[in-house]
């Protein structure tokens, strides 16, 4: 996400307290760098993620008895995304109106509560998909929810997503000792990482996964920089006590902080691309195969590219 994965996705997909978050880590006193916060399992909720702790046992009703609309012709196709998700609402709707008709179905935009919802609703096929996650948050998803049927059919987007500060203009004006902000759950933890490795800020060990990769996969780290592990709305309230943050566009533009404060934003990797997350035992529905192609129609590529709402938040695919 945004999950947003999910990406943003914007926006970022919740395994529950079956899942235990990984403790602290400690200082290294090789590397200079030290976390300051445990790591904890981000659910979204209204476009605002927080951080809850849930009993396993919990389960979520289902949102409709009834057979699902994904082998019904002629029925509405619901995409869902977390209330309050703009952007993405906005990309869903401009689907319905101006690309579904061309496959012959009718598409409709669904805000649900939080990721757990959104995913086993997928799942249930009571609604035809997601778009508010990429492959790695999923991959966690599946790994503590393993009843839930999912898998990503199509890329759709990237999120914007990059290195902020209020205090410098560039990532190598960051000082010695300096604190920077990673979001607390591990894939968009690693995306934030290749931020700071493409800005020269740290280096990877050779051969790590960059979709994966913790703290634990730093090699070098010369400005001796700490890190601390931020939820996803916390960490942009916190950015004017930190020297730079690696985050989402959204959240920091739903803060009024201004684009100008992305000091650091290169085109993410395919492994971080929003996509379109589809129920698995419907993959093969003609209603599902229909939807699919119009995610995939090059109007929803020009669409990104061009219209306000999503400026800067949900980028094409090629930017």
């Amino acid at each position: 996400m945004s999950e947003t994965p999910s990406n943003a996705p914007e926006n970022d997909a919740t395994p529950p307290a079956s899942t235990p978050g990984a403790p602290s880590a400690t200082p290294d006193a090789g590397l200079g760098f030290e976390l300051k916060k445990r790591r904890r399992w981000p659910w979204v909720a209204g476009g605002i993620v927080v951080v809850v702790g849930v009993a396993a046992a919990i389960t979520i009703p289902l949102l409709s008895p009834t057979a699902s609309a994904n082998d019904q012709a002629g029925a509405t196709l619901y995409v869902a995304t977390a209330e309050g998700n703009a952007s993405e609402e906005a990309l869903v709707n401009y689907v319905a109106a101006n690309v579904a008709p061309k496959y012959g179905i009718t598409v409709a935009f669904k805000g649900l509560s939080d990721s757990n919802t959104i995913n086993r609703a997928v799942s249930d096929g009571e609604v035809a998909a997601t778009v508010y996650q990429h492959k790695l948050w999923l991959g966690q998803v599946l790994e503590a929810n393993p009843d839930f049927k999912e898998e990503a059919a199509t890329p759709v987007f990237r999120w914007g997503f990059g290195l902020w500060s209020d205090k410098y203009t560039d990532p190598s004006q960051i000082p010695d000792g300096g604190t920077i902000s990673l979001y607390s759950d591990p894939a968009n933890e690693s995306q934030g990482l290749w931020i700071l490795d493409s800005a020269g800020l740290i280096t990877l060990k050779d051969g790590t996964d960059k979709g994966t990769a913790t703290v634990d996969d730093i090699a070098s780290n010369p400005k001796n920089l700490k890190f601390t592990l931020l939820d996803f709305a916390a960490q942009s309230r916190a950015l004017p006590d930190l020297d730079a943050a690696v985050g989402y566009t959204e959240y920091y533009l739903a803060a009024n902080i201004p684009i100008a404060d992305q000091i650091f934003a290169p085109q993410a990797p395919d492994e971080f691309a929003g996509q379109l997350t589809i129920g698995s035992n419907y993959a093969d529905s003609d209603n599902i195969k229909k939807l699919v192609a119009a995610f995939q129609d090059p109007l929803v590529q020009q669409f990104l590219a061009s219209d306000p709402t999503v400026k800067g938040i949900l980028l094409p695919l090629n930017q």
